[in-house]
């Protein structure tokens, strides 16, 4: 009988989904508007809350942001710690890893693999591992908008959220003939 009345139960008031997002702010992380945080992103689960992000923050998939450093523990039993800020307008690349102590300025750039060791001014654009200044937000956005006069753009038909056709994804390799284009 109890596990019927659980079954009844379960059917009544279905478990919720877990939410990664909303568990870590519980537990102390400061997130602003308009933050997107994409597949398989880690953010330091043990010290969240020594993580503030800014609005109009994008996580690319796999990123991963921690608050501490275990390397110490076995051999002095400490383990480091440090705040991570990351400010507003900032775009982190896949498979980026941002490292106990840094902060991130605003409208910054930080390319795909890269590895944040040290803090980062506000307006630039940063690659490689470790990290380092490529160039400035302004140059980076002039040269991006030059290339886009040059190569194909592609409206949001051509994306997945409007179900691109496999007719429309071969259209589009074959116009990129430099191996780039652009989707609106």
């Amino acid at each position: 009988m109890i596990d019927f009345l659980r079954r009844i139960k379960r059917l009544i008031n279905p478990p919720k989904p877990y939410n990664q997002l909303e568990d870590l702010k519980q537990k102390g992380l400061i997130v602003g508007e308009n933050f997107d945080m994409m597949g398989q992103v880690i953010i330091d689960f043990s010290h969240c809350w020594h993580i503030t992000i800014g609005d109009n923050v994008t996580l690319a998939p796999r990123v991963h942001i921690l608050a501490h450093d275990a390397s110490t523990r076995k051999f002095i039993d400490y383990t480091r710690l440090g705040k991570v800020k990351i400010g507003n307008n900032v775009f982190v690349g896949a498979a980026s890893i941002i490292l106990p102590g840094v902060t991130i300025g605003d409208n910054v750039v930080i390319g795909a693999g890269s590895v944040v060791t040290k803090s980062i001014d506000s307006n630039s654009v940063v690659a490689g591992n470790p990290a380092k200044y490529m160039c400035s937000i302004d140059e980076y956005l002039e040269k991006r908008k030059k290339e886009i006069s040059q190569v194909p753009v592609f409206s949001d038909k051509y994306s997945l959220r409007k179900n691109v056709t496999p007719e429309l994804k071969k259209e589009m390799n074959d116009r990129m003939t430099t191996g780039i284009g652009y989707n609106h």
